[in-house]
C-alpha cells in the first residue's frame, strides 16, 4: 500500500513538471515572436528616417524658410489660452429677510414705502439672486506691459419670477499697465471712479439711495500713481464714462444721455499715507460732470426743442485704520441729477441732493467681523419734480451686523437694520429689517 501511494505521488509530480515546462516553452516562443516583430518595425523606422534625412539634406530650403517653418511649428505647440492664467471665483449666497413694514423692493431694502394706507405691512423674502460668478484673467507680460482682465455677473438682472432670475453683467474690462511707470489703462465696464467705497452691509444695495452714490458703467480709465515712499502714494484717476439715464424726464423714448453726444467725465485724486505701524489711511476727492439732451414735446407728442440738463457731483471718501482690528470709513456727496448714480432716493429730474455714510468695522479674530454704521440721502424738497405727496424727501438707515467664518469657504451673517423714509405729504415709512445670509465662497 505504501509503495502504491509513493508511486502515485511521483506520477503527479512528473505530470506537474511536464505541464510547467510546456507553459514555460510556450511563453518563451511568444516572447521570441514579439521580439522578432519589434525588430522588423525598428528596421523599417530606421529606413524611413534615413530617407527623410537624405531628402532634407538635398532639399533647397533657404535659412529664412527654415526659420519660418520653426515659427509655425512653435505657434502650434500651444493653444491660444495657454498664455493666459484663468481664475474662477465667486460665491453662492442665500438671503432671508423679515421686514415689519414694506420696503422697496423686498429682496433688498432701498427705502420704506409710505404707510398712509398700509401701516406696518410686514413681509418676508428669500432669494439667491446675489450669487456671483467671476473670472480673473492674467495675460503674459510683453516687455514693460502687463495685461489682465475680469468678467463678473450676478443674478439681479430681473426675470419672470423669483426662481427664474436673469444674469446681470457687473464687470467686464481689460487692464493694460506699465508697473515701472505706475501707469494703467482700464477699458470696459466696472465701478465708477467717484465715491469708490461701499457701506459694509449684508443688505445687497450697500447703502445706495441711503447716502452711498456711484454704480457701474462702461468707461475708459487712466490711472497714474506717484510714490513718495513705500507707504505714501498719490493716485490720479480720470476717464470718460457712458452717460446713462434709463429714461427721459419728459415724454419721449430718446436716450437723453447718448443724445447729448458727449461722455460724462469722472475724476478722483487720493492720497495714501501712514498712520502708525504698517497701517495706512486713504483720503480721496472725486467728482463728475455730464449732460443730458432732453427732447421737449408738446401735448401732441411732437418734439418742439431740446433741454440740456447737467449731472454733476463733488465727493469725499476716507478710510482710517485706527488699530489692526478697527477700521473707520465713510463718504460724503453733494450733486445734481444723480438718479443714475443711485442718489436722490431714486427720483429722476434736475434735483439737488446731498448725503453721507460712515461705518466702523471690528475684526477681533480672523473668524469674526462686526460692522456698525448709518447713512442718509437728502434731496432738496423744492426740486422734487412731481411735487406729489409720495415724493421722497429724506431717507436714512442705521445697521449692525455680525459675520462668522465657519470654514475657509462658509460664512454666516446676521444683520439688524432700521430704515426711515420721509415723504412730502404722505405718512413716513419705518421698518426694522432682520436679515440672515449664508455665503459659500469659492
Amino acid at each position: 500500500m505504501l509503495g502504491k501511494r509513493l508511486s502515485l505521488v511521483i506520477l503527479v509530480g512528473a505530470l506537474a513538471g511536464a505541464v510547467s515546462s510546456a507553459e514555460e516553452n510556450a511563453a518563451i516562443r511568444l516572447l521570441q515572436e514579439e521580439n522578432q516583430l519589434l525588430r522588423q518595425r525598428l528596421d523599417k523606422l530606421e529606413a524611413e528616417l534615413g530617407q527623410l534625412k537624405k531628402h532634407l539634406t538635398t532639399a533647397s530650403l533657404s535659412q529664412e524658410k527654415l526659420d519660418r517653418l520653426h515659427q509655425l511649428a512653435d505657434s502650434k505647440k500651444k493653444p491660444v489660452m495657454a498664455g493666459l492664467e484663468l481664475e474662477l471665483y465667486g460665491y453662492v449666497k442665500l438671503d432671508g429677510a423679515y421686514d415689519d413694514s414694506r420696503v422697496n423692493p423686498g429682496n433688498f431694502a432701498r427705502w420704506v414705502e409710505n404707510e398712509s394706507i398700509l401701516n406696518d405691512d410686514s413681509q418676508f423674502s428669500l432669494t439667491a439672486n446675489q450669487t456671483r460668478l467671476g473670472l480673473n484673467i492674467t495675460g503674459p507680460q510683453v516687455g514693460a506691459v502687463t495685461t489682465s482682465g475680469k468678467v463678473e455677473i450676478d443674478f439681479y438682472g430681473g426675470g419672470a419670477s423669483e426662481n427664474k432670475s436673469n444674469p446681470m453683467l457687473r464687470h467686464a474690462y481689460a487692464v493694460f499697465a506699465w508697473p515701472e511707470k505706475r501707469f494703467a489703462v482700464l477699458a470696459g465696464q466696472t465701478s465708477d471712479i467717484i465715491s469708490p467705497l461701499f457701506m459694509p452691509t449684508v443688505n445687497y444695495s450697500v447703502g445706495w439711495w441711503q447716502g452711498n452714490v456711484g454704480y457701474r458703467r462702461p468707461q475708459l480709465r487712466l490711472t497714474q500713481s506717484f510714490a513718495f515712499s513705500d507707504s505714501t502714494e498719490l493716485k490720479l484717476e480720470l476717464g470718460p464714462t457712458r452717460t446713462i439715464t434709463d429714461s427721459t424726464f419728459v415724454t419721449g423714448s430718446v436716450d437723453s444721455g447718448a443724445d447729448a453726444a458727449v461722455p460724462t467725465i469722472q475724476a478722483r485724486s487720493s492720497l495714501r499715507f501712514p498712520v502708525g505701524g504698517s497701517r495706512s489711511a486713504t483720503i480721496g476727492v472725486s467728482g463728475h460732470w455730464g449732460q443730458e439732451d432732453q427732447h421737449v414735446t408738446n401735448t401732441a407728442g411732437i418734439i418742439t426743442g431740446h433741454e440740456h440738463v447737467d449731472t454733476w457731483s463733488v465727493n469725499l471718501d476716507f478710510q482710517l485704520p485706527i488699530t489692526k482690528w478697527l477700521l473707520i470709513q465713510g463718504e460724503f456727496f453733494y450733486g445734481e441729477n444723480l438718479f443714475a448714480y443711485l442718489g436722490g432716493i431714486g427720483q429722476k429730474g434736475d434735483i439737488t441732493t446731498r448725503g453721507a455714510w460712515a461705518a466702523a468695522t471690528f475684526t477681533p479674530r480672523a473668524s469674526w467681523q462686526f460692522n456698525v454704521g448709518g447713512g442718509f440721502d437728502d434731496p432738496d424738497d423744492d426740486d422734487l419734480t412731481g411735487k406729489k405727496d409720495n415724493d421722497r424727501t429724506f431717507n436714512w438707515v442705521v445697521f449692525a451686523n455680525a459675520n462668522y467664518t465657519l470654514t475657509a469657504n462658509l460664512t454666516l451673517s446676521l444683520e439688524l437694520m432700521y430704515l426711515r423714509t420721509e415723504y412730502l405729504a404722505a405718512k413716513a415709512g419705518e421698518a426694522v429689517r432682520e436679515q440672515l445670509a449664508v455665503t459659500y465662497k469659492f
